[in-house]
């Protein structure tokens, strides 16, 4: 095996880092698991790590988990509550990047996003964008930015609206081409990332698990749930607001996601990804998640 490490991990319990965590512990490392609420301390040593508890808001906690790590894995954990998403990203990503320069962390494997080569225009990813601007500001540090795709998860939204309408509906769809990524290929990465020595600087690397049209999307989701014709229908931005207000989201949330999903559209969100030659090579393939959907769909 590699070195034994001390490795810190943020949101330990999560899509990623539970996976992530059990491969490292297996790999005989020191791993600890941030959680952020009193009953994931047993959770969190179920699967072999230790546990810190605490709050990636609070910027002092941060400092002393991260005391003495060889490697912290970071990610920016949702807030659904917060009225400024931008504004907790960069909180979130100050906290990592003071904690990191204070412990004297020397390498960082972070969790981000398509998109995030852009300032601005993606909605939430613009956050992402500012973390990694911060993190990049770190000296003789080691980074690597995971940019993931469209996260297969957030499929699920779909259900409810399929359900009601026997469609899928949003500002973006047909031919549009998604990069599909799996939680399980990103902690993959992470891992392979952790356990590699990295010079020092700036790394970026793209995880894709698939490169798929909307239409695509729609017709495996359909074939996987008995509706072998099942539509993806776009319709306009202020229709796709009106729905939402309807649902009673906040202001935050209808404009990010009103912003990311025209940028998807619009092929702004994967310019990158295509500039740098990306391609899909994690192994959870869209016809694989479709399986995942049909369940997640049934027992709705």
């Amino acid at each position: 095996m590699s070195t034994k490490m001390k490795i810190v991990i943020t949101g330990a319990l999560g899509n990623i880092g539970k996976t992530l965590t059990e491969q490292l512990v297996a790999n005989g490392h020191d791993v600890i698991g941030i959680g952020h609420k009193p009953e994931n301390k047993e959770q969190i040593e179920s699967i072999g790590a230790k546990s810190l508890i605490g709050s990636v808001e609070d910027k002092e906690f941060l400092m002393k988990a991260f005391e003495n790590a060889d490697v912290v894995f970071t990610m920016v954990p949702p807030n659904y509550s917060t009225s400024n998403s931008r504004d907790y990203y960069n909180l979130i990503g100050k906290n990592y990047f003071e904690a990191i320069k204070q412990s004297n962390v020397k390498r960082v494997v972070n969790v981000s996003s398509w998109g995030a080569h852009l300032p601005n225009g993606t909605g939430f990813i613009s956050g992402a964008h500012d973390v990694e601007k911060l993190l990049d500001q770190l000296e003789d540090v080691s980074i690597t930015h995971l940019r993931s795709g469209f996260i297969y998860y957030n499929l699920f939204r779909f259900v409810d609206i399929i359900k009601n309408t026997g469609m899928i509906i949003s500002n973006y769809g047909g031919d549009d081409k998604l990069v599909l990524t799996s939680t399980d290929d990103i902690a993959d990465a992470a891992f392979e990332e952790i356990e590699k020595s990295e010079k020092i600087g700036i790394h970026i690397r793209y995880i894709a698990s698939d490169d798929r049209t909307a239409n695509e999307v729609a017709k495996a989701l359909g074939d996987a749930i008995g509706k072998t014709d099942l539509k993806w229908k776009t319709i306009t931005n202020d229709e796709l607001e009106t729905i939402m207000q309807q649902q009673n989201l906040s202001e935050d949330v209808i404009t990010n996601t009103i912003e990311l999903h025209t940028s998807i559209h619009d092929g702004k969100m994967r310019e990158d990804y295509d500039l740098q030659k990306a391609i899909p090579t994690g192994k959870v393939k869209l016809e694989d998640f479709s399986k995942e959907f049909a369940k997640v769909y049934n027992q709705a």
